[in-house]
């Protein structure tokens, strides 16, 4: 049976090994693991007084030796580098009075093949006094270490991945969130899109079962926590606001059954900074039947929404003057006439001197009186009002819902606006023609526009006139 037997069987004497514990007990040592890991000849000592008497024939197969002269001939290749601290640990178990040990070590076959070892060594009954028969059963647990090896490998690249991750990562549990849409479909509920209409206490509710179970290290960055714990301490200042509208649509696409989900949504970090996000949620395998893990990622993409945002603006407004531009005019012009207030007053309106400004003074001066002429209209209107530049020094203001009597109190307003503006622009006066023009019911805009156009015109050349006049007066005197 001992011969046998499938895994690995040593019987070996270990009585020298007890004398020599005795000489140590008899000088006064105590704490023979500290004795041994402070010296590790003393270890050796120890290793060199176990006698192996007999080992079977799966020994023999396991380390790759002859037989046993050949595998003692070579002993000092089976134990080596990491036998030593388990080694320690099994005399430990001896000198405190246990007839057996056990231990998890590495050996070595012959032909230098790393072997993953659980070791057991018993005492044999009758020989407890004198330790001359001991049997060591030695089980090759190499693969299964192997694996567990991987396993660990798996873990940490899985986790390393994880945290490390450029993008906002997040692992929470909506097993809650299920539970309630499942209670909800077992009433009888078909339009879920419908009952949350009616029932709107139902998105901030789902919101509340989410349990956030682990967040990554760029997920603090980006919403500027300084733990895990303060983050998950203020998620209400993190989910506010335009939150809830995209999380109900969430909740529509888990009610039809889309458990991977990508939209662009608005967070806030901790101190109030708005957070344009992407993001991307799904379900993990495995957890289809309770979306009890749920990984969902943020990216980051402010920067692009910003960019979107100026191009926009680009679309429709003069940078210089920073009203909007003739491509909104024009739109805005056909869509009052489509569906607009009524009536519309058009003030047509024209910078004096732009010209002479920037043959006399440079593009620089003339560029400082367009800034401040958008100023002023700035202050003039507001919504649902507009402003826009048409042309070099051009400008039109639209007026939706505004008749003759108002529009000639805004001309009014913008002369006052015009010399509040000239107090503190002493170098070079703002000056403005302006034509107004208000529709008449049944007419088109277009000939409003007109009509203020030509007023404007003539507001233009009236001016001219009292320069000219002006001119030649100071020659004459």
């Amino acid at each position: 049976m001992f011969d046998l037997a499938p895994v690995s069987l040593w019987i070996e004497d270990y009585s020298s090994v007890r004398a020599l514990f005795e000489q140590w007990r008899r000088v006064g040592v105590t704490d023979v693991r500290a004795f041994l890991a402070t010296n590790p000849d003393r270890v050796r000592q120890c290793s060199q007084r176990i006698r192996v008497l007999k080992v079977n024939r799966k020994t023999l197969s396991l380390f790759g030796a002859r037989d046993l002269d050949h595998l003692m001939a070579n002993l000092d290749q089976v134990l080596r580098d990491d036998t030593f601290n388990s080694h320690v640990e099994e005399l430990a178990e001896l000198w405190n009075g246990r007839t057996s040990f056990s231990s998890h070590t590495v050996n070595y076959a012959l032909t230098g093949e790393r072997l993953d070892i659980q070791l057991h060594g018993t005492i044999l009954p009758g020989h407890e006094q004198s330790w001359d028969r001991v049997l060591i059963a030695v089980e090759d647990v190499t693969e299964r270490e192997r694996a567990r090896r991987r396993l660990i490998d798996s873990e940490n690249y899985a986790f390393g991945l994880f945290a490390h991750s450029p993008v906002s990562l997040w692992v929470e549990d909506f097993s809650g969130v299920k539970r309630l849409i499942d209670e909800v479909r077992g009433r009888g509920v078909d339009d879920f899109r419908v009952f949350t209409d009616v029932h709107e206490e139902f998105v901030p509710r789902c919101m509340s079962e989410i349990r956030v179970l682990d967040v990554n290290s760029r997920t603090l960055e980006l919403f500027g926590a300084p733990d895990k714990e303060t983050l998950l301490r203020n998620l209400s200042a993190v989910f506010r606001d335009e939150m809830k509208p995209h999380f109900r649509e969430q909740l529509i696409d888990l009610w039809d059954g889309k458990l991977f989900q990508q939209r662009e949504v608005l967070n806030y970090t901790l101190d109030g900074t708005k957070l344009h996000l992407l993001l991307q949620f799904s379900v993990l395998p495995g957890h289809e039947r309770d979306w009890s893990l749920v990984q969902v990622a943020l990216t980051d993409i402010t920067a692009r929404k910003k960019a979107e945002a100026y191009l926009e603006y680009l679309g429709t407004h003069d940078v210089l003057t920073r009203t909007l531009n003739r491509s909104f005019y024009v739109e805005e012009l056909n869509r009052l006439e489509r569906k607009g207030l009524q009536p519309v007053t058009i003030i047509r309106a024209d910078i004096n001197g732009l010209r002479v400004a920037n043959d006399e003074l440079g593009h620089a001066a003339g560029d400082a009186l367009l800034r401040r002429a958008g100023e002023v209209f700035d202050s003039l209107v507001k919504k649902p009002a507009w402003v826009a530049r048409i042309g070099g020094d051009e400008f039109a203001i639209l007026l939706p819902g505004t008749d003759a009597v108002v529009g000639e109190a805004v001309l009014t307003t913008l002369a006052e606006l015009i010399e509040l503006n000239n107090q503190y622009y002493l170098d070079v006066p703002l000056d403005i023609s302006a034509g107004i023009a208000t529709s008449r019911p049944g007419g088109r805009l277009e000939q409003v526009a007109k009509r203020a156009d030509m007023k404007m015109l003539e507001a233009k050349r009236l001016y001219h006139l009292q320069t000219n006049r002006n001119r030649r007066g100071t020659g004459a005197t």
